[in-house]
């Protein structure tokens, strides 16, 4: 066989602004930010060319393993561990023909656990794809596919934020406007995030693509208070850029706290008992609960802005919850 491509991507942790990100929405609220952070949570892709046209699927984290006597057999199957592959094999179609490969994927990311996993492991395997086809992309083009395919399975529209941590790593800074995203990035420093940054998953899985639709329906149907919440979030979200880009960490808790508060006013479905339980246990010490993602379920990000980090993780496992080994990620800091 041939020489193998692996790529890796981080996951992220989104600090303030998730669901602006998603279209139409942010045409709506006056080029609103979305925060996010990469996280040292990798996917991985690995593909190996091989000399005939046979092509094997290997998904390792969900343990499944098929060989195909095509490209075309595969893309004819219906197995759900393969549907995320299956779509990327069918853009890539014209320039594999009938050349055969092998691919495996792997996604340390709980399922369903708000970390943008799905979105991170759709670009190792564009990077991958890109690599061994001889194509290149340039950012904005990569994170337009990315969402494209990814809504083909989700048969949702879908947000953009979650493709530029894995891109790069880094703090990402992205402003939506008629133009669509722009990312700026900015380096972690022990600064803001050592002994503060603390990922608890709540052992229930949320679905993004649910949570997401239903503000977006709701906000084109004029529902008022989700044109409230979510314009209550665009001004949090641009408040917090602000206080990461001006080192203001003393607003950062009540900014947390605001964002809770918005989020879950914006529906029910954000929360669940898991999470309103490490937001009570967070303020036992004087930290701050933070929902990952479309919430619901998945992770929770708790803020120690007293550094109290150990403590923070220490009770959350004592109260049952999984303590996930993460920390801000980027190329730099590896």
């Amino acid at each position: 066989m041939s020489q193998t491509i692996t790529f890796q991507s981080p996951t992220r942790v989104d600090l303030a602004g998730g669901t602006l990100d998603c279209w139409p929405l942010y045409l709506f609220l006056d080029n609103p930010l979305t925060v996010n952070v990469a996280i040292d949570i990798f996917t991985t892709a690995s593909l190996t060319p091989r000399p005939d046209a046979q092509v094997k699927l290997i998904t390792r984290d969900l343990g499944k393993e098929k060989t195909y006597a095509n490209l075309a057999a595969a893309l004819s199957d219906s197995e759900p561990a393969f549907d995320l592959v299956r779509v990327h094999l069918d853009y890539w179609k014209s320039e594999i023909g009938e050349k055969g490969f092998e691919l495996s994927t792997a996604s340390d990311s709980p399922v369903g656990g708000g970390l943008g996993g799905s979105s991170s492991l759709c670009i190792s395997l564009l990077k991958a794809f890109q690599k061994w086809l001889g194509s290149t992309m340039k950012e904005a083009d990569v994170v337009r596919l990315a969402s494209h395919l990814e809504a083909r399975i989700l048969l949702k529209p879908t947000g953009t934020q979650d493709y530029f941590p894995p891109l790069e790593g880094g703090l990402c800074y992205i402003t939506y406007g008629a133009e669509g995203p722009v990312c700026t990035r900015a380096p972690i420093t022990k600064e803001i995030f050592e002994d503060r940054f603390v990922l608890v998953y709540t052992g229930r899985s949320h679905h993004s693509g649910i949570n997401n639709w239903q503000v977006i329906k709701d906000w084109l149907d004029g529902d008022e208070r989700t044109r409230q919440a979510m314009s209550d979030l665009a001004v949090i979200s641009k408040d917090l850029g602000a206080a990461l880009k001006n080192k203001q960490f003393d607003s950062l808790p009540g900014l947390f706290e605001r964002e809770y508060e918005a989020r879950t006013r914006l529906s029910e479905g954000f929360s669940s008992p898991e999470i309103r339980r490490l937001h009570e246990l967070a303020k036992e010490f004087g930290a701050q609960a933070k929902i990952c993602g479309a919430g619901g379920g998945g992770c929770v990000l708790i803020w120690s802005h007293d550094r109290r980090a150990s403590e923070v993780r220490l009770a959350c496992e004592k109260a049952g919850f999984k303590v996930l080994s993460a920390k801000p990620w980027s190329p730099a800091n590896g």
